[in-house]
């Protein structure tokens, strides 16, 4: 049997004993004596456009939410590179904040050593530039056999290398030792590639980085979402409670590092931060336009404090909820779209999920539609709870010893007709007051 039939079982069979309660088994834990950070994977090159303010205005909400630094993504093919790159540092220096330049290797390649020292001899000592252990961070979207020694022989500063790598098990080459460590962007179910599995999400891949790492440095990734409709790249990864499971496992494993993935890839619908209208379309403003995500920040930051503080839950002050759901059930036929229904929606279940912070325990009561009201009963702390997706107005309540605390209606009316396919969610959020 071949190595990657044999991973591919695994992995599908770690996700069949997770349905079924199975703990998956955890090698964790990180560096608990080092501090801990937590990034978000900023896309450079949808952002030519911007201006100072610009990223200022990104930069506070994403320290707002506890996130330390951006991983600037950048392509060597774009000529506003430089210039994006250079606002990037200048912002972050006036506010108070980090970044590191994300060398994308989509469009990188391991001839381009000389730039690639350049860009680090230019920025390793900036006073915005994130520094772990004494050392300029620098990370790569692939990338896994670019040698970092000559690198880091051009730089005048230290330099702290943690290209991702694709398999875990890159990290025994002779490339890989010349880093410092690695980045997985395994941060959905899947078998190691871009076939989708069922979910929930395991750690059964955050364990072979720790076990292939050998002690050095382990930048794990989060997403809260992935669901993609381009021409050549069509489907939905298995992610319906990942916003907090995700997290949780974090909070477990305690990673050295923790990147987001992301803060603005609108293409795969994994953005956290705001749908501001100053970057340029790729054709994600499709099933981006209206569909929010701020509130998934509300939801990481008592996360992020957590996972900072080695907390093994994350602590709530406010009565809160946090939903999200799909425009429209996965069995609608859309009318106007020439691709055709993103690969992988059969997986999918038609739910309306809700995640409730809460100071004690509550009971939740989700109206979906013309569907019965479905009333739960949550603890304290954070609890991601789902009911059947019904056609129509969301309205979701929240009470305690028989008085209403909260209680309001979601943003988006669930239809059950489309144009175009459109797996994104609406992401919204109602505290008291709101």
């Amino acid at each position: 049997m071949g190595w990657k039939l044999l991973l591919t079982l695994v992995v599908t069979l770690a996700s069949v004993l997770s349905v079924f309660g199975a703990p998956s088994t955890s090698l964790g834990l990180g560096n608990q004596s080092t501090e801990k950070y937590v990034f978000a994977h900023f896309m450079v090159g949808i952002v030519a456009n911007y201006e100072l303010e610009d990223w200022k205005v990104d930069m506070a909400a994403a320290q707002s939410t506890g996130i330390d630094a951006f991983a600037l993504n950048c392509a060597s093919i774009d000529k506003y590179t430089p210039t994006q790159l250079a606002l990037a540092y200048k912002a972050a220096a006036e506010i108070g904040f980090k970044v590191f330049i994300s060398f994308d290797f989509a469009y990188w390649n391991n001839g381009d050593t000389a730039q690639i020292t350049a860009y680090m001899q230019q920025y390793a000592a900036h006073p915005a530039q994130m520094q772990y252990k004494g050392a300029a961070v620098v990370s790569t979207f692939v990338g896994d056999s670019f040698n970092w020694d000559p690198v880091k022989q051009g730089t005048s500063h230290p330099i702290y290398a943690l290209p991702n790598l694709q398999d875990p098990a890159e990290a025994t080459t002779i490339a890989s030792k010349s880093a410092d460590g690695a980045f997985s962007w395994l941060a959905w179910p899947t078998d190691g590639g871009n076939s989708i599995i069922p979910g929930p999400m395991t750690t059964i891949w955050d364990d072979r980085f720790f076990h292939f790492l050998e002690g050095r440095t382990y930048m794990a990734s989060v997403s809260p979402w992935f669901s993609t409709h381009f021409n050549t790249k069509n489907w939905v990864f298995i992610c319906e409670n990942l916003p907090t499971l995700r997290w949780e496992q974090m909070l477990s494993l305690k990673p050295d590092l923790v990147e987001i993935i992301s803060w603005n890839d609108y293409g795969e619908s994994h953005y956290i931060g705001p749908s501001e209208p100053n970057h340029s379309d790729d054709g994600s403003s499709q099933w981006v336009t209206n569909m929010p995500h701020d509130a998934w920040r509300e939801l990481y930051k008592p996360y992020i404090a957590a996972y900072k503080s080695g907390a093994s839950a994350p602590t709530v002050e406010e009565d809160k909820l946090v939903y999200w759901y799909r425009p429209t059930p996965k069995g609608v036929v859309c009318t106007g779209d020439s691709l055709g229904a993103p690969n992988g929606i059969s997986m999918l279940s038609d739910s309306i999920f809700v995640a409730t912070m809460l100071t004690s325990p509550a009971t939740l009561t989700v109206r979906s539609g013309n569907n019965s009201p479905v009333s739960i009963n949550v603890p304290a702390g954070i609890t991601t709870s789902n009911v059947t997706m019904g056609v129509g107005d969301q309205r979701f309540t929240l009470t305690r010893g028989g008085q209403t605390i909260l209680s309001g209606q979601g943003g988006l009316t669930v239809q059950d007709h489309c144009t175009h396919y459109n797996f994104n969610v609406y992401v919204g959020s109602i505290s008291r007051g709101s």
